[in-house]
């Protein structure tokens, strides 16, 4: 059975207690004469207050369930009513000294038994809770919370009773130390508790975080208990602080340890000794994690060291493995595709080697996978173009419309192809600039490959007069090409007569050639045409237009009216 009844008529009984007591020690006082019948206006209001207190405790003796509630409220305002007047009869010396000190140490008796009794009801109270399970500590807990602030209250009237006794001239060393010696174990009583349920709390938070769904109402309801008595005892350690400040007691341990807890930020952290206190707990703390977990963290690092450079060597050698296998003839794979598949497999290997890595220290890889493939979805929606560009990149890549170092005409852009990704293309022109285009845009238009074939044809248009001769222009012309060292026997040179344009006769001159000689034998044909042109007397028109005018007869009377 426990040492209280249940709790709220322990409260009950408590305030009956407390209020009972002080109209006993108050009805004493006057039984001895210690306060006088003297009709002073704070004697009258002291003398009805403890006689109305008298007559609401004959009432609550008779009372049960909310009447007996309400008489208790009154109890309770009564007696701070009476303190009040204590205070104001001390303030003004309304009273004469001796009686004013006798009123207060009755106060002080009462007081200290006030302590004495909620502090037993509260351990009693602490372990019911314990005991309890579930739901069942919520209005315990609850009931903590009341009792809590009674024993501050307790706690603040008899430190106030001791400041009154002082400024009455009898300051009472023996009771202030004492006072002293039990307020600093409360504040030390509760220290402990804060720290025994900030631990319970991390283990419990824990444990909901871990446990499948079947389990977490239950530890819920735990974590919430433990969260509502820490903060319990917080704010009883935290409201005690400023008396134990006027006692010059130590109390810079109990703010940094608040602060912790609660992460609230006061004017007690501008002080010196808290700052200086957090600081030396923080860098303890950091001290103990290192001792312990600093060689663990230390031999993860190196692993994770060690399996980077693994990776490095894994991919070039990767890398060489994978070219030396697409550069096979056999293959016939393009350099842009020898490229591609050379470039992803270093990047997978690292992708992978980077994975076991972060396996390795300890970080779970299910999240960043499920991460991965959500961010994939979005940035795919995202980069919607990207992503074109990527897919033209793939057709290129499969299809090899070109290779590196093919001259194309590709997306409204003519140069040599340079360098190519999956999504652009990077082309040289002829006057060395570097133009980019978009792998979607070079798919979507028409791609003219100059280069792709080994052999090309070179077709050029000469033009002779009319007036000269046909066979020698079409002999000078073979011979020209005949004679050329990069022109092609086979396949055999096109020599013809192609149009009797206006002013000239055009002769068609295709000879073939090496892809590489291309411009040099455009050049040179078109440069050994004018030369020899010249040396046989072959004329090479241009474009011309004759004009002849023709003056017609004037009639006889025009002829005569001119001479007039």
């Amino acid at each position: 059975m426990a040492l209280f009844f249940p709790l709220k008529g322990s409260l009950h009984l408590f305030r009956w207690f407390l209020l009972l007591s002080i109209v006993f020690y108050s009805i004493s006082t006057v039984a001895k004469g210690e306060v006088e019948d003297v009709p002073s206006p704070e004697r009258m209001a002291i003398s009805k207050l403890m006689s109305e207190i008298s007559v609401l405790t004959d009432n609550a003796a008779q009372m049960r369930g909310e009447e007996y509630e309400a008489i208790q409220l009154q109890l309770f305002h009564k007696n701070q009513l009476l303190r009040d007047r204590i205070a104001i009869a001390i303030d003004n010396k309304a009273l004469p000294t001796a009686e004013l000190v006798a009123l207060v140490k009755k106060q002080q008796q009462h007081s200290a038994g006030s302590m004495r009794y909620l502090e037993s009801q509260i351990l009693s109270l602490n372990e019911e809770i314990n005991r309890v399970k579930g739901q069942d500590k919520l209005p315990l807990v609850n009931n903590s919370r009341e009792l809590q602030q009674y024993l501050f209250d307790s706690y603040e009237s008899s430190w106030e009773n001791l400041q009154w006794l002082e400024v009455l001239g009898e300051p009472d060393q023996a009771a202030l130390n004492e006072f002293k010696g039990k307020l600093d174990n409360r504040m030390r009583l509760l220290s402990a508790s804060v720290g025994y349920l900030s631990q319970q709390q991390k283990s419990i938070s824990a444990q909901v975080a871990m446990s499948p769904e079947s389990e977490k109402p239950a530890l819920q309801i735990n974590e919430l208990v433990v969260d509502l008595r820490l903060n319990i005892v917080t704010n009883s350690l935290r409201e005690l602080l400023p008396i134990g400040d006027a006692l010059t007691l130590e109390t810079s341990e109990y703010k940094r340890q608040i602060f912790e807890v609660t992460g609230s930020i006061t004017y007690d952290l501008l002080n010196l000794t808290v700052v200086l206190s957090i600081i030396d707990s923080w860098s303890s703390a950091a001290l103990e994690w290192l001792l312990e977990n600093a060689p663990q963290h230390v031999f993860k690092l190196l692993i994770f060291l060690l399996i980077l450079l693994l990776t490095r060597a894994v991919s070039k050698l990767t890398k060489k493995a994978v070219s030396h296998a697409v550069s096979t003839k056999n293959l016939s794979i393009s350099k842009l595709m020898q490229d591609f598949f050379i470039s992803m497999s270093g990047k997978a290997v690292w992708v992978i080697g980077i994975l076991v890595g972060l396996s390795q220290i300890g970080i779970n890889l299910t999240p960043i996978l499920t991460g991965f493939g959500i961010a994939g979805v979005i940035i795919g929606f995202a980069l919607q173009d990207t992503m074109s560009n990527f897919a033209a990149g793939m057709m290129l890549l499969i299809y090899r419309p070109f290779d590196v170092g093919d001259f194309v005409y590709a997306g409204g852009v003519d140069g040599k192809v340079s360098h190519m990704s999956l999504v652009n293309t990077t082309i040289r022109t002829f006057d060395n600039q570097i133009i980019i285009v978009p792998n979607s845009k070079i798919w979507g238009d028409v791609i003219k490959n100059v280069t792709h074939e080994r052999v090309r044809r070179v077709d050029m248009i000469f033009g002779i007069g009319y007036a000269d001769d046909l066979l020698k222009a079409e002999a000078v012309l073979n011979d020209i090409v005949a004679t050329h060292p990069a022109v092609l026997r086979s396949p055999e040179p096109l020599i013809k007569v192609q149009t009797l344009n206006t002013s000239s006769v055009d002769f068609i001159v295709r000879p073939w050639v090496k892809t590489d000689d291309y411009w040099d034998v455009y050049w040179d044909v078109t440069k050994e045409v004018k030369l020899r042109f010249d040396r046989e007397g072959i004329t090479i028109p241009f474009p011309q237009q004759d004009v002849h005018l023709h003056v017609a007869n004037q009639p006889e009377s025009e002829a005569k009216s001119d001479e007039v």
